[in-house]
């Protein structure tokens, strides 16, 4: 769901504050897999004294323009391109184009089997996917060829909109997500066809994260803790199924994008709790020590955007502004070595 209106705070209270307190993230399946969360170290915002890689800043550049606003898309690089699947448009309904977007142009190339939004996109063995999605929340995983053309290949272990995912090897990785009725702390793992299963939980419910995939780690940063926006840096180790804090943002940040360029992982744009908190704002996190530092900016604060990588570039398209209105530009941020 791409609104928060859908999430009355009177309502979904008691139902959030039952979740913290006993542990459960609304998914069954945490009976197949064993909580592991490290407790981060003393102080985070004292990373900057730690050894890391050094940070190259990016820098935006407006390569193309889409065919209409969307914001939220499901995104995936396949062949050079980004493939933009399903949305939230302008008047707040789902949409199911697919849209292949990069460098000189955008265009729609078809349509997925239903509308849908708030899914996760990923790139698996060079086929674009789309996971889970609203509304209603589903539990389809698409597979969705360069052509324009979707279909099912898998299921979630619980249907799930506002999801986000990495790829680690040959496996996808979905983060937390909201099931309709509760959001979800669960870390599930999809190998590209059957049913997905659950290798972990996060310390908390999450829901809009930005997650990306850096050095066989899946980074997890902000995101929505059912009632407010968090400001938490963790990172899963699929090889022990642990979970560990290792960064604290600069403020809390929900509805931002990751992407991992170079050393880094890139949490791009994204705002508060509210509607209207936009930030122009690129964070660059370092896997190794979880210093977070500025690395950029958009050229008009942004959330709900699509991304994804393609070689030295982080590509980023549509997203919704402070405004309200929604973002037609396609840009490429590339690095700039501080």
């Amino acid at each position: 769901m791409a609104l928060e209106f859908k999430q009355r705070r009177a309502l979904l209270a008691p139902i959030v504050v039952a979740l913290l307190l006993s542990g459960c993230g609304g998914s069954s399946a945490k009976t197949t897999a064993t909580r592991a969360v490290t407790k981060p170290a003393a102080t985070h915002r004292g990373a900057a004294t730690r050894t890391g890689s050094p940070v190259t800043s990016l820098t935006a550049r407006a390569v193309a323009q889409l065919p209409a606003g969307v914001q939220w898309p499901a995104a995936a690089a396949v062949g050079g391109r980004v493939l933009l699947m399903g949305g939230l448009d302008q008047a707040t309904a789902s949409v199911s184009d697919i849209l292949s977007a990069g460098v000189g142009g955008a265009q729609r190339i078809g349509t997925l089997p239903y509308a849908v939004h708030d899914a996760a996109g990923v790139t698996l063995g060079g086929r674009a996917y789309l996971l889970g999605g609203g509304e209603p929340s589903y539990s389809n995983i698409l597979a969705v060829d360069p052509s324009g053309r979707g279909s099912v290949v898998g299921q979630l272990p619980a249907a799930a909109s506002d999801v986000a995912a990495g790829v680690i090897g040959n496996t996808v990785y979905v983060v937390g997500g909201y099931t309709g009725t509760v959001p979800l702390d669960t870390i599930v793992a999809w190998s590209g066809s059957g049913t997905g299963r659950v290798v972990g939980h996060l310390p908390h419910s999450v829901r809009y994260a930005a997650v990306a995939a850096i050095g066989g780690k899946l980074i997890v940063a902000g995101g929505t803790n059912g009632l407010d926006a968090t400001s938490a840096v963790y990172s899963f180790d699929p090889a022990s199924g642990g979970v560990r804090q290792i960064g604290v943002l600069p403020h809390p940040l929900t509805h931002a994008v990751a992407a991992a360029l170079g050393n880094h992982v890139y949490v791009i744009g994204g705002r508060g709790a509210d509607q209207g908190t936009q930030t122009d704002t690129i964070l660059a996190i370092d896997p190794a020590t979880g210093h977070v530092r500025r690395a950029g900016r958009l050229p008009v604060a942004l959330s709900d955007v699509g991304a994804a990588t393609i070689g030295d570039s982080v590509i980023v398209a549509g997203g919704r502004e402070s405004s309200g209105t929604l973002s037609l530009h396609v840009y490429a941020l590339r690095p700039r070595t501080l």
